[in-house]
């Protein structure tokens, strides 16, 4: 651990030496100083020196660097950021700039911006890479197509090791991975896939078909992203065939897309279980944070008034014992709380495709019996403290068998939703835990009190 550490230091100390040279560079217009320290740090790190610059030192940056350089910097840099940065560069170097990315993140960045834009990006460029990202941008966002990559490697199964082999090293260069070669048949369709240990392996005259292997896992261009990742999470692929209906191959998603892909569905499933439509940046105004969560909030406090209704209509048996307003706060935070469990567990066990169609009923049982359990010893733990603290076993026991009855509705409540929503083809992530939060306050409300005016002989 301690010569982690130094090491941790060594590191630190040396980029912060990088650092002080390449401001000096910058600052002394020294061209030479500058593109001799910038080269020698690892691309992350050029990006982060990159983006903790000013508008006008980042102007001079790129006057520094060669398009292919500037290039190399925006795959490392966050896609919100990168279209600030495409669009504040001179069009013609910005189209460069774009040929040299991998089409895959060069459309990822010209989704983001007006067509306007992008039409006058498309010009500019050279025609073939223009090409090329245009049959990119027609496919949907989020799906396989608008995703993959079509720089890969492919070869015929006809073809002899030899000439595999010669084939790899020609397109190598601009290839996305070198690790798969895909083979087609003369009609260019997708069938085999040969890795790059079993090609170096082969004897040079050995057919491609004799040596590949036909078990192919593809997907179709239209599938969804998130259902991608998954897949390539459960077989361990480095990166996916994509194809169309005839079973042309159109392209390929690698490992590092998919990072990307799970990295936003995370991100965009948290901002729907915390009730906002976005996750809020740090360049975000009050304004535009206002703006994002206020629907949310609009539409739970409609839902609030209705709980307030609700105990307004048992406000009878409030006037005859008004003790029962002190446990309101206690069952509705306690139904909320074990509601947004169920939900975050359900949530989670869908996005990852834990649960099958049996999986599912599994799940809302096995979450009914922990409501169950849960709210059971709560509910005795509570009627204790209750009648320790009152002196009224009869108040105890009603607070307690309304936390057990709410918990148990709340904790079914909140595997029930997300699994119906996912039936209905609905994210699952919409069923909030700010909207399960409040349904389960109005639900234990209607417990709560319906119980107490059910009983109230022995309260009064």
């Amino acid at each position: 651990m301690e010569s982690t550490n130094r090491y941790d230091e060594n590191y630190e100390s040396q980029y912060e030496v990088h650092w002080e040279k390449l401001q000096q560079g910058l600052a002394n217009e020294n061209l030479e100083e500058f593109r001799t320290e910038f080269m020698d740090m690892h691309p992350y790190d050029q990006a982060m020196f990159f983006m903790e610059q000013e508008k006008n030192i980042r102007l001079q940056i790129y006057s520094y660097l060669s398009p292919d350089e500037i290039a190399e910097i925006m795959e490392s840099i966050e896609l919100e950021d990168t279209t600030s940065y495409i669009t504040e560069m001179d069009p013609r170097f910005a189209s460069m700039v774009l040929e040299k990315m991998a089409a895959d993140n060069a459309v990822d960045i010209l989704n983001e911006l007006e067509k306007d834009q992008v039409a006058s990006f498309l010009t500019i460029m050279d025609k073939d890479a223009a090409d090329e990202i245009k049959q990119l941008l027609h496919y949907e966002e989020k799906t396989a197509g608008s995703i993959m990559t079509t720089e890969f490697v492919a070869i015929f199964k006809t073809n002899t090791a030899r000439q595999a082999m010669q084939h790899l090293k020609e397109e190598a260069p601009d290839a996305e991975t070198i690790y798969y070669l895909y083979v087609l048949d003369d009609e260019k369709r997708l069938v085999g896939v040969l890795s790059l240990r079993d090609l170096i392996i082969a004897d040079e005259e050995t057919r491609i078909e004799e040596i590949m292997s036909e078990k192919i896992v593809a997907v179709s261009v239209g599938k969804d992203q998130e259902d991608v990742a998954q897949m390539i999470r459960d077989y361990d692929f480095l990166a996916l065939p994509v194809v169309d209906f005839q079973e042309h191959l159109l392209g390929i998603i690698t490992v590092d897309d998919i990072l990307d892909v799970m990295d936003e569905e995370a991100s965009d499933d948290y901002s729907k279980l915390a009730g906002v439509s976005e996750i809020d940046r740090p360049d975000d105004s009050a304004f535009l944070s206002a703006k994002k969560r206020l629907p949310w909030l609009i539409i739970l406090s409609f839902l609030g008034m209705l709980t307030a209704s609700l105990i307004g209509r048992f406000e009878d048996t409030l006037d005859q014992v008004a003790v029962l307003a002190i446990f309101i706060p206690l069952i509705a935070g306690m139904a909320g709380n074990t509601g947004t469990q169920a939900l975050a567990v359900a949530v989670r066990g869908l996005a990852t495709g834990d649960y099958g169609k049996q999986g599912k009923i599994k799940l809302i049982i096995r979450e009914a019996g922990t409501g169950v359990i849960t709210g059971t010893v709560c509910g005795i733990v509570i009627t204790g403290i209750v009648y320790l603290w009152k002196g009224d076993i009869y108040l105890g026991l009603l607070v307690g068998f309304s936390i057990t009855a709410s918990l148990v509705v709340a904790t079914i409540a909140g595997s029930l939703v997300p699994v119906l929503m996912d039936k209905m083809n609905i994210d699952p992530a919409v069923a909030s835990g700010p909207f399960i939060t409040t349904i389960n306050d109005i639900i234990s409300v209607l417990i709560y009190f319906g119980m107490a005016t059910a009983f109230m002989g022995f309260l009064v």
